[in-house]
């Protein structure tokens, strides 16, 4: 009898939560059909995408011919017989342990100090950091690393006497992953960091005063008693942000050292993926490299919410 009344409650529960779901949904369908077009789009382009990717990885499959099912062979191949996968997982974990943390910190650190000024500056430093993750910033950076001696960097260290021949930073492959990760931190300044300089004006006043009132005296230590413990959902965006970017980047390697870079020294994972993809089109292969990275970034995201779960109440 227990049983079947805990049954009972919990079906009764369910129906309750759908109903007040249903009612909210109703009270702010206004709000929802404006995010409508973007759910749509995500659900198409991303969603479906993505579970059609996990079938796809048993598969060979080349778009000119049907699927054809061949279990794990695409995975074995992976880890076993490809050596450029086994080295863009080290340069995927180089790359993820400088661009992630760094600029997470850096996000952080910026928008803490933005948040400082006069709100005019505000609106100003806020554009001046944003932008370079909306531009198309590779000619600048492809001028300022040039190989020849009118290179910006390459002129700079002749004149300083540090050099005697210009360097080739965009092909030599002892520099080719620094700068990558040079111009990806950078450009990492996007979304997350937006989240940020919101969370830091959204923070209540009156806290400060009762901190304040509680003995908190230096800027220290609002921030570590009243800011961070105010910003979890920012603080857990920001992160998921940059995991997502720092794992997924490729992009800033293709169109900054070339494609494949010198050695496959800034070749990531991502790129490996799109080499396979949309190169070879070889999808049944690229689809199971995907997998494998969205398997790692789902178990780190879930890491960090587990780390900054104490924030999100």
């Amino acid at each position: 009898m227990a049983k079947l009344s805990a049954e009972k409650t919990g079906k009764k529960s369910r129906k309750e939560k759908r109903r007040l779901l249903w009612l909210s949904v109703k009270k702010n369908k206004a709000c929802y059909a404006m995010i409508a077009p973007f759910m749509i789009f995500f659900v198409i382009f991303t969603v479906v995408p993505v579970i059609m990717s996990l079938p796809m990885g048993f598969t060979d499959f080349n778009m000119a011919q049907a699927p054809k099912f061949i279990g794990l062979s695409n995975y074995t191949t992976l880890f076993l017989s490809d050596r450029i996968f086994v080295k863009s997982i080290r340069v995927t974990i180089v790359f993820a342990l400088f661009t992630g943390p760094v600029s997470y910190i850096l996000c952080f650190l910026l928008a803490w100090l933005i948040n400082e000024l006069h709100p005019k500056l505000k609106t100003v430093f806020t554009l001046i950091f944003y932008a370079p993750s909306m531009a198309n910033v590779y000619t600048v950076w492809q001028l300022i690393f040039s190989g020849d001696m009118n290179g910006y960097i390459n002129s700079f260290l002749i004149n300083l006497g540090l050099i005697n021949a210009p360097i080739q930073w965009l092909t030599d492959a002892n520099y080719v992953l620094g700068v990558t990760i040079v111009v990806q931190l950078w450009i990492s300044l996007g979304a997350g960091f937006l989240a940020l300089r919101a969370g830091f004006q959204n923070i209540d006043r009156s806290m400060y005063e009762a901190g304040a009132i509680e003995g908190i005296k230096t800027r220290w230590q609002e921030l570590i008693y009243i800011v961070i413990p105010s910003m979890g959902p920012q603080l857990m965006f920001a992160a998921v942000m940059q995991i997502v970017s720092s794992f997924t980047a490729g992009t800033v390697a293709q169109n900054l050292v070339g494609f494949p870079s010198t050695d496959y020294r800034a070749h990531t994972i991502m790129t490996h993926a799109y080499d396979y993809g949309w190169v070879r089109y070889e999808m049944g292969y690229s689809a199971a490299i995907c997998m494998i990275l969205f398997i790692v970034m789902y178990i780190l995201n879930k890491l960090i919410s587990r780390v900054l779960s104490k924030y999100m109440d």
